[in-house]
C-alpha cells in the first residue's frame, strides 16, 4: 500500500475519531461509542474507505497497550489481589457457559459441523478487556470492586480463550489435538508471568533514577514505550506463534502484562504523576485508532439481512452471549447491583471475539451466513454495552442522591 494514502487513513481516523467521540459525548453516550461508531462509517459497513491493514493494526495494538498500561498507574493493586477469587470464579463460569452453549446450540439446535459449533462456542467465551477498561475509566469506576473484579476476569478469559483457540485451531488442520504442542503454549505463558514483574522490578527504580539524573527532556515516554513494546514483544514469542501466528499476536497476549510495570512504577507517588503527565498525550492520540480499528473490522455489509436463519440463529446466539457473561456475576458473593455491574462489563466481545471469528472464517468452517450472524452479536455486543453500562450507574448515582437526599 501507498505510504500517503496509509498517511492519509491515518489522518482520516483520527480526525473521525475525536469527532464523533465529542458528538457521542454532546448525546450523554461514552466516547467509545463515537469512535466504534467512527469504524463502522469508515469501514467495509458503510462507506468502505478505509480497510483494516497491517501498519493499522500495530497502530492500534500500540494504542491498547498504552491505554491498559495507563490503567496500571492507577490500579489499586491491593484490591486486584484481594478479589483473586472472584475473577476467577467470574471468569471460569463466564468462559465455560457460553462455550457449551454456544457449542450445544450450533451443533443440536442449527446443525452447524462439530468444527463450526465449536469456533462459535470459542466466540462466545471472550470478553474484550480494551473496551470494558475504556468505558470503567471513563465512569470512573475502574478502581471500584466490580471494576477490579472484572479487570481481573477479563484478563484470565482472555489467556483461557487462546489456550481454548490453540486447541480448535490444531483440532482444526488435524482432526486431532497435540497435546504436547497445547502444553509448551501453557508453560512459556505461564513463565512469562512470572518473570514479567520481577523484571519490571528491575527497570522502574531505573528508568527513575535516569528521570532524575538526566537533562534531556522525553526520557519518561521513551523508556517507558520502549519497555511496553519489548514486554509486548516477549508476550507475543511466549505464546504460540507456529499455532497461531502474528494473527494473534498482541490482541491476546502482548497487553495483558501493563499490571506489573505499572504497580511498581507507582510505588513512588511524584514519579507516577511525572509518568501520567508524559505518557497522557502520547496515550490519547493513539487509544482512538484501537476502537477506531474494530469498528473497521465489523463488516455488517456482509450480513443477508433478509435471511431468518440470521435472525434466529443471531438472536439465540446474543442470548447465550448475554446469559452466560451475566450468570457468571451472580455466583459471587456481592449486593445485586455489583453483580449487575460485573455482568455488564463482561458482555463486550470486540475484538478478541473478532479473532475467533476470523480465523473459523479464513480456515473456511464458517460459512458467509454463520459468519454474519455471528459479527452481529459481536457488533451488537460491543456497541450497546457501554451504553447500557452508563446508563446503569447513572441510574444508581441518581437513586444515591435521592436515598442522601431524604436522610
Amino acid at each position: 500500500m501507498d505510504q500517503e494514502l496509509i498517511l492519509l487513513q491515518i489522518a482520516i481516523i483520527l480526525i473521525a475519531a475525536r469527532l464523533f467521540a465529542e458528538l457521542a459525548t454532546r448525546l450523554n453516550v461514552p466516547a467509545i461509542i463515537g469512535e466504534l461508531l467512527a469504524g463502522v462509517i469508515l469501514g467495509p459497513s458503510l462507506l468502505g474507505w478505509i480497510e483494516p491493514n497491517d501498519v493499522l493494526k500495530l497502530l492500534a495494538e500500540l494504542g491498547i497497550i498504552l491505554l491498559l498500561f495507563e490503567v496500571g498507574l492507577t490500579t489499586q493493586l491491593d484490591k486486584l489481589i484481594h478479589s483473586g477469587s472472584k475473577a476467577i470464579i467470574v471468569a471460569l463460569s463466564g468462559f465455560i457457559l457460553p462455550f457449551i452453549l454456544g457449542f450445544f446450540s450450533s451443533y443440536y439446535l442449527f446443525g452447524l459441523s462439530l468444527l463450526a459449533s465449536l469456533f462459535i462456542g470459542g466466540t462466545l467465551t471472550a470478553t474484550s478487556i480494551g473496551i470494558t477498561v475504556r468505558v470503567l475509566s471513563d465512569l470512573n469506576k475502574h478502581n471500584s470492586i466490580e471494576g477490579q473484579i472484572v479487570l481481573g476476569a477479563a484478563v484470565i478469559d482472555d489467556l483461557l480463550g487462546i489456550f481454548l483457540l490453540a486447541v480448535i485451531y490444531e483440532f482444526s488442520r488435524s482432526g486431532e489435538v497435540d497435546f504436547s504442542n497445547i502444553i509448551t503454549v501453557v508453560f512459556y505463558v505461564s513463565l512469562f508471568f512470572l518473570m514479567a514483574p520481577l523484571v519490571a522490578k528491575m527497570l522502574s527504580p531505573a528508568i527513575k533514577h535516569l528521570h532524575r539524573k538526566t537533562d534531556i527532556p522525553g526520557l519518561i515516554p521513551v523508556a517507558l514505550v520502549s519497555m511496553v513494546l519489548l514486554f509486548a514483544y516477549i508476550a507475543h514469542i511466549s505464546g504460540a506463534p507456529d499455532l497461531l501466528g502474528g494473527f494473534v499476536a498482541g490482541i491476546a497476549l502482548s497487553r495483558r502484562f501493563f499490571l506489573p510495570m505499572g504497580a511498581f512504577i507507582k510505588a513512588d507517588p511524584n514519579f507516577t504523576i511525572d509518568v501520567h503527565n508524559h505518557m497522557k498525550p502520547i496515550i490519547q492520540l493513539f487509544t482512538p485508532i484501537f476502537f477506531v480499528m474494530v469498528g473497521l473490522s465489523l463488516d455488517l455489509a456482509a450480513v443477508d439481512w433478509s435471511s431468518l436463519f440470521i435472525w434466529i440463529f443471531s438472536l439465540t446466539t446474543l442470548l447465550i452471549a448475554v446469559a452466560g457473561k451475566m450468570f457468571g456475576a451472580f455466583l459471587i458473593h456481592e449486593k445485586n447491583s455489583t453483580r449487575i455491574a460485573i455482568g455488564m462489563a463482561m458482555i463486550p466481545r470486540g475484538e478478541v471475539g473478532l479473532v475467533f471469528a476470523e480465523i473459523g472464517r479464513a480456515s473456511g468452517i464458517l460459512d458467509a451466513t454463520v459468519y454474519a450472524g455471528i459479527i452481529l452479536v459481536i457488533a451488537y455486543t460491543t456497541l450497546t454495552a457501554p451504553v447500557w453500562m452508563k446508563y446503569f450507574y447513572h441510574r444508581q448515582e441518581s437513586a444515591e442522591r435521592k436515598l442522601t437526599m431524604r436522610d
